[in-house]
């Protein structure tokens, strides 16, 4: 197993009776979300719960809304995947592209226009955080300016090689719905050294980058994902003595953000554990979520649970001082 380096993850994260309680508590949780997840239509439209009460606020008959409910749980189901799957398209080919075997072959040749050019201009999760206003992303900036070109180019062949790799000789897709711990999922790697250039490619952009090219393989471990389970799991500690393992605390600066530093292996085996809450209410529902693509529906729940709090994350990072970032 890969220790994690950092201070903001504590070993009893790792223990199994840890880890079901997280799970025991997500699954108590998951009902809710799920229910305003479909009423809301991945939150892309008004829930009928909502509709109703400004229905009734506004002294109309209620039955107008029942009567007038055209879409079912199915329909909103099916229409939450396309639109999660439809979305998620929309910049993959520039992933594929710069994943490419062939292409970063070429790109070996001149890591210094791989940096340049490549992943500042090419990579739109790169490019979006370098040409971002938002101040507390200066670090990250910064970051990638000071960064070398040769680390950028090796890492970024690693993760594609594992992804590779992974594909072809780890997953197994009669075994994969059956994984019942982390250490089954064999992701450890997405955490080590190889696949880490600290500051400018961590645990958010490396777990991207293999997400656009395998998403029924690689969970996207974003800002969203992890604010998610830290609502999902009630915001309860588990008897770690930092608080949520899901949060960055400093008590000296007073900041309170996600946390940036979450391994992989942990993160995507919770994933896991959501896909397959899903998979089963999808059963349920007469929707297919195809394997191929099993990590954008997840991704679509985890940023609907987020946003559902947006208010209260937006207050917690409003109070971040001296510019943390937590897109790496």
């Amino acid at each position: 197993m890969y220790v994690q380096r950092d201070i903001w993850i504590e070993d009893i994260c790792y223990e199994h009776a840890h880890i079901q309680q997280v799970l025991q508590e997500i699954a108590k949780n998951f009902d809710g979300y799920f229910a305003e997840f479909i009423d809301s239509t991945g939150g892309t439209g008004i829930s009928y719960a909502k509709f109703a009460a400004l229905q009734k606020s506004m002294g109309l008959d209620e039955r107008i809304t029942q009567n007038g409910r055209k879409s079912t749980k199915v329909e909103k189901y099916r229409k939450i995947v396309a639109n999660a799957i439809d979305e998620f398209e929309k910049d993959r080919q520039s992933y594929i592209d710069l994943l490419d075997e062939e292409n970063l072959e070429e790109d070996g040749d001149d890591v210094a226009a791989f940096k340049a050019k490549t992943l500042r201009h090419e990579c739109p999760i790169i490019r979006l955080t370098l040409y971002s206003p938002v101040k507390e992303l200066d670090k990250y900036k910064k970051a990638f300016n000071l960064s070398d070109p040769q680390q950028l180019y090796d890492v970024v062949k690693n993760l594609r090689d594992f992804a590779y790799e992974y594909a072809e000789n780890i997953y197994d897709s009669n075994a994969y719905d059956g994984i019942s711990s982390y250490e089954e999922l064999n992701m450890s790697r997405m955490d080590s050294d190889e696949c880490t250039v600290y500051g400018v490619i961590g645990g958010g952009i490396r777990s991207h980058l293999v997400y656009k090219l395998y998403p029924g393989l690689f969970p996207n471990r974003s800002r969203a994902a992890i604010w998610a389970l830290w609502y999902l799991s009630g915001k309860n500690t588990f008897s770690c003595n930092m608080d949520s393992e899901f949060l960055m605390i400093d008590i000296n600066k007073a900041t309170t953000q996600q946390n940036y530093n979450y391994p992989y292996e942990l993160f995507s085996y919770y994933a896991h554990e959501l896909y397959k809450m899903l998979k089963a209410k999808a059963t349920e529902l007469e929707t297919d979520i195809p394997d191929e693509y099993r990590y954008v529906v997840v991704d679509s729940f985890l940023s609907f649970v987020a946003g559902q709090h947006e208010d209260e994350i937006t207050l917690f990072k409003s109070q971040i001082r001296d510019g943390g970032f937590d897109y790496a």
